[in-house]
């Protein structure tokens, strides 16, 4: 890559303060940024590095005003963290290409369909019936089981297991060695101590603009599906359980579990190591911190809980003040 500041500017809507025509090839953080680099600054706890850093372009909001001079051209835009992430995302349609290719090694069945400039690598399996949508690319050692759609403008990365049945949506980003559609953890216990396995006959939709985390596991409903709501956003290494069905635009970090037949509901933010009882229902807006412990169905919107078990974030806050007092 290589941009010059005005294309910059002209890219992100934003406006040149310095020297329009400097050139950058590469991205860096504010605090480590490096002559032909570009960076932003937006969090004020990094004031100190806008004057110090010795990149060459440093993307900063249309408010800033510098208390010392800088060194850097300023590229200024309304809201510089958006125009950052729209910058990667525009330099990395770039670099994409949409091309066909099949990997000699790879297996499609004849009875698939494989939409327009898919990319299909090496040991990747395509099954009966799936489905692939234009400008979809299946890295390698991918499995797509029988009857599974794709919509299309996805990325699969290797290693990633589609079981058979389940329905992705178009501009989805699966991570390495994710499992979608894996059996739900099910099983009956019997009069002799023993457990029997209940078969689980349904399937993983995974709606559009969903992005799941690598190792991270879906599991497919016992009857029904399992949805992953549209525009949803799922870290590495989170585990969600049979039935379970979470509404659009909700963010789960890394090592979450939910457990069964769970609801959750729009624009909700979860912490990392966050554990959900089963059959309960979160509240849309809902935000819950790390390493928490929902046993309960949260039914008021737009509530902040931590703690385990978990309580309002207030109550847990005045909690731990008296607990560090009684430590002492």
């Amino acid at each position: 890559m290589e941009f010059r500041a005005k294309e910059i500017a002209e890219i992100l809507g934003g406006t040149v303060d310095g020297n329009p025509e400097i050139k950058v090839t590469a991205f860096a953080r504010i605090e480590s940024g490096k002559p032909g680099s570009i960076s932003f600054f937006a969090n004020p706890k990094y004031e100190q590095y806008v004057y110090t850093s010795k990149a060459d372009i440093i993307i900063v909001n249309k408010t800033f005003e510098p208390k010392e001079p800088v060194s850097a051209t300023m590229v200024r835009v309304d809201d510089a963290y958006a125009a950052v992430a729209s910058l990667l995302d525009y330099v990395t349609a770039q670099k994409r290409s949409y091309r066909r290719y099949r990997g000699c090694r790879s297996r499609v069945r004849w009875s698939s369909r494989i939409g327009s400039k898919v990319y299909v690598g090496d040991f990747a399996y395509i099954g009966k019936r799936a489905q692939v949508g234009a400008y979809t690319k299946i890295y390698e050692h991918v499995f797509v089981g029988d009857d599974v759609k794709i919509g299309s403008r996805c990325i699969i990365y290797p290693g990633v297991r589609i079981y058979p049945g389940c329905v992705i949506g178009d501009n989805v980003i699966i991570h390495a060695n994710a499992v979608i559609g894996s059996d739900g953890f099910g099983f009956a216990p019997l009069e002799d101590g023993t457990w029997k396995k209940i078969e689980h006959t349904g399937n993983v939709i995974i709606e559009d603009d969903v992005e799941i985390g690598a190792n991270t596991c879906v599991d497919k409903s016992q009857m029904g599906s399992t949805v992953v709501g549209k525009g949803t956003k799922l870290d590495n290494l989170c585990q969600i359980a049979h039935n379970v069905e979470i509404a659009g635009n909700t963010v789960m970090a890394a090592q979450t579990g939910i457990a069964g037949s769970t609801k959750i509901g729009n624009h909700c933010i979860i912490g990392g190591q966050v554990g959900m009882a089963g059959h309960i229902e979160i509240a849309d807006n809902t935000s819950i911190a790390a390493q928490s412990g929902i046993m309960s169905s949260i039914k008021k919107e737009g509530t902040s809980w931590m703690g385990s078990p978990a309580m309002p974030l207030r109550e847990y806050l005045r909690s731990y003040a008296v607990f560090r007092k009684s430590g002492k």
